[in-house]
């Protein structure tokens, strides 16, 4: 819960800092800029809100490893991935999007804060607890924290400590561990596939490597 307070609270953060400008430069997700991974957060938000009030009284079916599945790489073809570039141009000026996160993005925290972490819920056709949820939004924050950033380098990065926790989080849905000496961010970038790695980190990473990358949905 803590975890999933922190990175959420430093992704918000980190844009209400960027100045306008930034909106219209490309983030780490492909195809997609500043602004469109900002409307996309905003439908992060909506879907942590829709499923912590989603309450399911079957057995858990996921935790939150597992509730992560393997897909191919996005190709720009999902009807979704092309909805999210038209939303956010809809929203026009950016302080547009910024006041429509200020408003969900909170409340979606204090949600969070406020929820059972034994209870459990569904999304997506699945039902985890509450506890499992929030850890695997962690990986998501975090991600996308690093999307946000990825041309903008004054802007602030991710809190260490949930740096730490998505890449222990990846390695588990890996089922192996990254080399000790590949930093947490370089982990994530390169094991997600946003970033090509060096031919001294395929080295490192050995059988891994074939396995990389990684495309989380």
């Amino acid at each position: 819960m803590d975890l999933f307070s922190r990175s959420w609270t430093a992704l918000l953060a980190a844009v209400a800092g960027l100045p306008d400008e930034d909106f219209e430069r490309p983030s780490g997700c492909a195809g997609w800029l500043v602004r469109d991974l900002v409307c996309h957060l905003v439908i992060d938000a909506q879907d942590v809100l829709i499923t912590l009030v989603t309450p399911a009284g079957a057995e858990p079916t996921v935790n939150a490893t597992t509730y992560w599945k393997l897909v191919d790489p996005p190709t720009g073809e999902d009807p979704l991935d092309a909805l999210v570039p038209r939303l956010a141009a809809a929203y026009g000026e950016p302080r547009w999007l910024r006041f429509h996160l200020d408003d969900v993005g909170p409340a979606a925290g204090r949600a969070a804060a406020l929820a059972d972490p034994a209870a459990r819920v569904g999304t997506q056709g699945e039902v985890l607890t509450v506890a499992d949820y929030l850890s695997a939004y962690v990986m998501e924050w975090t991600l996308h924290h690093l999307d946000l950033i990825a041309h903008l380098p004054s802007a602030p990065p991710p809190p260490a400590e949930t740096l730490a926790a998505a890449r222990t989080a990846l390695e588990r849905i890996a089922g192996a561990p990254f080399p000790a000496a590949l930093p947490d961010r370089d982990a994530l970038l390169v094991g997600t596939g946003r970033r090509t790695p060096t031919d001294g980190e395929r080295a490192a990473l050995g059988d891994l490597a074939a396995r990389l990358p990684l495309v989380l949905g």
